[in-house]
């Protein structure tokens, strides 16, 4: 075989077969975790490699278990609050702390609390003390030769005390797994580096890193190795006979200088290269030197999804440790999932509880999207063979977070915007229980979302061609008379955002049909979307006019960003978007953007506490300081109400305690 030649995995193996026949070949090698004694003070966290039997008895004598005097039983028979009893001392008790040794002839012990001293030599008793009254026993805690800990147990600071209690004062464990994690790329840069196109950041290894410490191993990080089929196997080797473990980040694939399939094989074994799971295919399960060595793509989903059901449980199981089970919650889809019948696919959700549902919402798919593993709640699995669910059913969804953080969460689906970021960053250092979680599906997926019960609030800024009014119209329109509320949040400065220096010479909407300019658009739904269409309909053109009306992007940032970088022309966002990624910005409307949710959540005590923050005023200096924005009604709450004469929007105010119509 040439070093060089390309990478073919013909078969992709199923995801549960790949992880058998890889567990049944470490067996079949003799593959376990090592053990080694250590100090029982520094074991924290340790895991136990063999049940640990107490070497002395704790307490190991009768000891007092309370400040007071040690008695003889016998002598206190008879005492009561009519008939009280003297003891004299060194004749009937000595006087004891907690913890001493009761020594015969003395057998029980009478609290310092129940006794009058009469003079130093002489105290009074109101009651009989029984024997062994007040004294700890022999072996009370623990008895020697008694099992302390079990096999494969996680020490924990009791465990620690207990252990000490017992005399035992080393122990056996599980030595920690040596993991070395070897990124590879001649496109890969430290963050530190300067960056130029072409050049990606090494983000993987760093999250390897913390993903093996979680796991209980202890992570070996190597330089970044180029693409040179010589250099790898170099270095492969190197850090196969430093680690237990060794994971090889990138060029797993089936690119022309993707060769660490072809270096393991040459050093060792590839059992599998190729699972059928979605991301992370390319993932190859083999071994050097009887060791586990795993190669890992480098689109940082794909990456995350190996290594946490590959590669973490393969460390947890040569520590000693369980491996965990991840929780699950039922969720209801709020959108229909279309998959492969040809792999498990692995989608990020967000999650939470609406009323009495719980409700999850597909966030990107692709697996180069590292945020939305930040921003996912769960993951849901879809089996292969299976096309998918549609909208509504009820899932299982394996949670990234606590159960009691999601269901606690306010649920925002709707149009982006960073005011929404801000609120949810404010939220969460105001009101830690809480918490805001925020979908970006548009103003309409806002809609539709409020429509069908699976969010608390949903951002809009709706524009009605007729009147020109911003979301009232919308609301009017598509939910009952007196159904929802819209909070006040901000407005906000429309424009088209070109690059530095405006080197096409856009002045506005009506350039956008020049045939030497690309612009980038937003995605159906957005409200964004609609103010581009209802000023090209004003100005008479033609979306088929506009080149570039059908690349779509879903936030403002992302079409600041694609402007930056020259990708486009042009797009229509927000000033704040356009200042934070440094193009120029021309002005087109101020535009409303509000909240919009239903009037009952007004009385929600987690909805009157996000109004008292959205009001106040280091949350507006937050939002003025982005620049673009307005905030002279922030926080006021609108209302639509049916009289007998006519039906208005009323505006209402709000209390500590409740939203109260005013």
């Amino acid at each position: 075989m040439k070093h060089q030649s390309r990478n073919i995995y013909l078969k992709s193996v199923e995801f549960g077969e790949a992880i058998t026949r890889y567990q049944q070949a470490m067996e079949g090698k003799d593959i376990k975790g090592e053990t080694e004694r250590v100090d029982t003070k520094t074991a924290l966290y340790r895991i136990t490699a063999a049940p640990i039997f107490a070497r002395d008895s704790s307490p190991n004598y009768s000891a007092a278990a309370m400040d007071g005097i040690a008695a003889i039983s016998e002598k206190t028979r008879g005492a009561s609050e009519t008939r009280p009893m003297d003891l004299e001392k060194g004749r009937d008790f000595v006087y004891i702390n907690t913890g001493g040794v009761v020594k015969d002839p003395y057998d029980t012990v009478i609290m310092i609390e129940d006794l009058v001293e009469i003079d130093e030599h002489r105290v009074e008793i109101r009651s009989s003390a029984p024997a062994r009254q007040h004294i700890r026993e022999i072996g009370e805690d623990v008895v020697m030769g008694e099992l302390i800990l079990p096999s494969n147990h996680d020490l924990r600071p009791m465990d620690i005390g207990a252990l000490l209690a017992g005399k035992v004062e080393q122990i056996e464990v599980f030595k920690k797994p040596r993991v070395g994690i070897l990124p590879t790329g001649s496109e890969i840069i430290d963050v530190s580096d300067s960056k130029e196109a072409g050049k990606i950041i090494d983000s993987n290894s760093y999250m390897f890193e913390g993903m093996v410490i979680e796991s209980g191993g202890i992570p070996k990080r190597y330089p970044v190795t180029k693409d040179d089929y010589g250099l790898l196997k170099e270095q492969i080797l190197k850090g196969v006979r430093e680690n237990d473990v060794f994971v090889i980040n990138a060029g797993s694939s089936a690119g022309s200088k993707d060769f660490t399939a072809s270096v393991i094989k040459e050093l060792g074994e590839v059992l599998i290269h190729g699972v059928a799971i979605k991301p992370g295919k390319p993932i190859i399960l083999g071994f050097i030197e009887n060791k586990p060595v795993i190669g890992i793509p480098g689109y940082p989903v794909s990456a995350y999804i190996d290594f946490r059901y590959f590669v973490q449980p393969l460390i947890e199981k040569l520590g000693g440790r369980k491996t965990k089970t991840p929780e699950k919650i039922t969720a209801a889809l709020s959108r229909r999932i279309v998959s492969s019948l040809k792999h498990e696919e692995f989608i990020r959700m967000k999650v939470g509880k609406v009323g009495p549902r719980i409700v999850a919402t597909p966030l990107s798919r692709g697996a180069g999207v590292s945020t939305s593993l930040v921003n996912a709640d769960g993951m849901l699995r879809v089996l292969k063979g299976l096309e998918g669910y549609e909208k509504g059913s009820e899932v299982d969804i394996e949670l990234l977070k606590e159960r009691e953080a999601i269901e606690s969460t306010l649920v925002s689906v709707g149009s982006h915007d960073v005011v929404m970021d801000l609120l949810g960053d404010w939220i969460q250092l105001h009101l830690p229980d809480c918490g805001l979680s925020s979908a970006h599906v548009g103003s309409f997926g806002g809609v539709l979302a409020l429509k069908n019960s699976e969010c608390h609030m949903a951002p809009m800024h709706i524009l009605d061609e007729n009147s020109g009014a911003y979301n009232k119209d919308m609301v009017e329109a598509q939910f009952p008379i007196g159904e929802m509320a819209i909070l006040k949040l901000v407005q906000r400065s429309q424009g088209l955002m070109v690059p530095k220096g405006n080197p096409q010479g856009i002045t506005g909407i009506e350039d956008l049909k020049s045939k030497n300019l690309q612009f980038v658009n937003r995605q159906r739904g957005a409200g964004t979307r609609i103010l581009l269409d209802y000023y090209l309909k004003k100005h008479g053109i033609s979306p088929t006019e506009i080149a570039g009306y059908e690349r779509t992007l879903t936030t403002h940032t992302a079409v600041a960003a694609a402007v930056a970088n020259n990708t486009a022309d042009a797009g229509l966002g927000v000033y704040s978007a356009a200042k934070a990624l440094d193009v120029d910005f021309i002005p087109i409307e101020w535009e409303d953007y509000d909240l919009v949710l239903p009037k009952k959540h007004l009385e929600d005590p987690r909805i009157i506490k996000m109004i008292e923050l959205i009001k106040h005023r280091g949350f507006i200096e937050k939002i003025e300081a982005l620049g673009g924005y307005k905030t002279e009604e922030i926080g006021a709450v609108y209302t639509l109400e049916k009289t007998e004469e006519e039906t208005t929007w009323q505006k209402w105010y709000q209390s500590t305690s409740a939203i109260k119509k005013g």
